[in-house]
């Protein structure tokens, strides 16, 4: 005989693996799913249900974009430009792709930036057509990580 103390638990577990295992997405975001430690898909806005212990969420990417705020020295070889400060926005394109690279995508943006404004022309004196070139630089070499630089403003000082 089944006691009154054992249904109450199993109840409750049953309750607490049904509540994990709804997942509900905020519009402006998608969740990367892994099922058994492998990529298995997107999830976007709205409700779905998870595995419990079998499928996870790797990551909560917004796709309403980022801003990313500069404000470092820069090393030689470039001796035109010292110092980088302003502000960079981006997005997510493509979660899928993103998705390995979006806990380090700041860092991956600096690194790409900094090669950007070696190819810049300093002494340019129109800051918005620097800016732009900066700009189609940084998404040639990221776009093919799922992310989208969608405005550059920098101040190259010397």
């Amino acid at each position: 005989m089944i006691s009154s103390l054992t249904i109450a638990v199993i109840l409750m577990l049953t309750a607490a693996t049904a509540a994990l295992s709804i997942k509900r997405i905020p519009e402006g975001q998608v969740y990367t799913l892994r099922r058994l430690g492998k990529p298995a898909g997107i999830l976007t806005a709205g409700t779905h249900v998870v595995v419990p212990l079998v499928e996870r969420i790797a990551h909560k990417i917004s796709i309403t974009g980022y801003t990313l705020a500069v404000d470092e020295r820069m090393e030689p070889p470039h001796p035109a430009v010292q110092t980088l400060r302003g502000r960079i926005w981006w997005q997510v394109l493509d979660p899928e792709r993103a998705d390995t690279v979006i806990d380090r995508a700041d860092d991956l943006i600096r690194l790409r930036l900094r090669d950007a404004v070696q190819g810049a022309d300093a002494t340019d004196s129109d800051l918005r057509s620097r800016n732009l070139r900066i700009k189609q630089t940084l998404n040639g070499s990221l776009r093919d990580r799922g992310v989208l630089v969608t405005r550059v403003e920098l101040d190259l000082a010397a």
